[in-house]
């Protein structure tokens, strides 16, 4: 008896273990085909291939977690995905200098939203001077608010904007909140449910309270975007924490840049926000409260015409010169607030082409003088490092600005494996003391500016939902290079990288093969 039951163990198990085996092979294959047909980076395809038929059971759940983007199925329920902008066929762009030409084309042609002339933008640093601003824009609202941001915190900070927001909606104006459903708090997320609480209607992107049932859980939306009445909006790197709040000493203080934008641009980040939301609410935002119809052409130029100059205007008494043609506005023409031509540029993993890394493409290949840049993290693709190298070895001016250490710090060890090419060919790259320094800005030229949400990284160009703001402005872009020129102290050069120990640079290239999720 005992031997038979011995028998039947053993039997068993067989049993199991070829069931397992079937279900492993079963699962790799369908695995393969998936990523045969669906994966376009060869690397990235062979990774996963490789680890389906070494580990099927893990590594078909952890291609079922990470791998598979469902954000593009989602999204064909929308007439238009999030990433995606509205208009069909862009109008004609505003007269801009030759040198910049086939830059707009480009960008044009990727985004498919127009370059739009007569918009002001003020540069706002850290949260310091940005959260006045932004919570006066709010106490002045009389018929909208849309926020959202990446990390909205229930502290001295984020008490501040949740008081604004509700006084808002007591006025009478419409509240919109989106808070990105990771970043905003995996499990806990306090100021959500106040806002709920407080009747504000809020929404946590791509989020579940099961981890099981969380299929986008390495897609988010790193937006940060607030859009008061349709008509005043700030965008920029600065989440809603009171980190942000240099000025008071927190314990691990982050600097950061922001912008206030008025002008016709602000319809085209309205429509942004408008398609976020309807993503992750089911609510279609239309109607003047949220998008002002366009002014008439007596009204926005109170019956003169605008002329610019290189990118600036000179509106004196209503009448501004422009240069070799006359600004296209988007759907209509709306009222001029300054001289800085700009468009918006979004990108995310529901969309074809990853617009914002394709449009700092564009701007590094047609660089004659200089480009610029800070960024928390730098972790480029390959494609970008080579027009980085490519444009150093032409002769432009290529300077990076880093922290020295930043909040993450696999990803520093990843950055020292990855920039050694970039200091042989001549870029510059600069480690920026504490505080921590969170802004994301591109010069190209002492003209062409791109700023907003998105890093410089793998997860930024490719993974997350980001937005960035392109715009011709000589004078902002002086503005944004004395900043940058101030935090050019300490240069990393190629001797520090080689006075590595063995093991330490083994463990950073090592952490490298993790670019595309750092």
């Amino acid at each position: 008896m005992e031997e038979a039951f011995h028998r039947w163990i053993a039997a068993s198990g067989s049993i199991r273990s070829n069931v397992l085996m079937g279900i492993g092979l079963a699962s790799a294959l369908l695995l393969t085909i998936h990523v045969l047909l669906h994966k376009r980076e060869v690397g990235t395809a062979i990774g996963w291939i490789g680890l389906a038929w070494l580990a099927p059971l893990s590594g078909s759940a952890l291609y079922l977690l990470f791998g598979i983007n469902r954000v593009t199925r989602r999204a064909r329920q929308l007439a238009v995905p999030p990433s995606e902008p509205a208009q069909t066929e862009p109008p004609q762009a505003p007269a801009i200098a030759p040198a910049f030409r086939a830059l707009d084309h480009a960008v044009r042609h990727i985004t498919r939203l127009p370059l739009v002339a007569g918009n002001a933008v003020r540069l706002l640093r850290n949260g310091d001077e940005a959260y006045p601003a932004m919570l006066d824009a709010i106490g002045r609202a009389q018929r909208s608010v849309a926020l959202s941001s990446y990390i909205f915190r229930n502290d001295r900070t984020g008490a501040a904007f949740f008081d604004a927001l509700v006084a808002a909606k007591a006025r009478g104006a419409e509240v919109r909140v989106l808070i990105d459903g990771i970043g905003g708090g995996y499990f806990r997320h306090p100021i959500y449910r106040r806002l709920r609480g407080a009747g504000v209607p809020a929404a946590l992107f791509m989020h579940s309270a099961l981890p099981w049932r969380m299929p986008f859980l390495n897609l988010r939306t790193h937006t940060k975007l607030l859009i008061v009445d349709g008509a005043t909006a700030f965008t920029g790197g600065i989440n809603i924490a009171d980190e942000n709040r240099v000025g008071w000493h927190p314990p691990n203080p982050v600097r950061d840049t922001h912008f206030r934008i008025e002008g016709p641009v602000v319809r085209q980040l309205a429509g942004a926000f408008a398609r976020s939301w309807m993503f992750a609410a089911g609510e279609d935002l239309h109607g003047d409260r949220w998008q002002p119809a366009p002014a008439s052409d007596s009204t926005a130029l109170a019956g003169g015409t605008a002329v610019l100059a290189g990118g600036t205007a000179a509106l004196a008494g209503g009448t501004a010169a422009l240069a070799g043609g006359t600004a296209a506005l988007a759907g209509g023409t709306a009222a001029l607030a300054g001289g800085t031509m700009a468009r918006v540029v979004t990108s995310g993993p529901d969309a074809d082409i990853e617009k914002i890394e394709h449009v700092v493409l564009h701007a590094l290949n047609g660089a004659q003088r200089s480009i610029r840049l800070v960024t928390p993290y730098f972790l480029p693709s390959e494609v970008l490092t080579i027009a980085l190298l490519l444009a150093a070895t032409r002769g432009v001016g290529v300077d990076v600005i880093i922290p020295r250490a930043s909040n993450h710090r696999f990803v520093d060890w990843a950055t020292r494996a990855h920039v050694g090419p970039l200091l042989a060919h001549g870029v510059r790259i600069w480690l920026n003391d504490p505080p921590f320094e969170h802004s994301k800005m591109l010069v190209v030229d002492e003209t062409w500016c791109f700023v907003g949400s998105a890093n410089w990284d793998m997860r930024s160009f490719r993974l997350n939902f980001e937005l960035n703001l392109e715009l011709y402005d000589p004078a902002l872009a002086t503005e944004l290079g004395r900043s940058m020129q101030a935090k050019m102290t300490t240069r990393l050069e190629c001797a520090e990288l080689t006075r590595r120990s063995l093991p330490v640079r083994l463990r950073d290239a090592s952490v490298r093969l993790l670019l595309p999720y750092l």
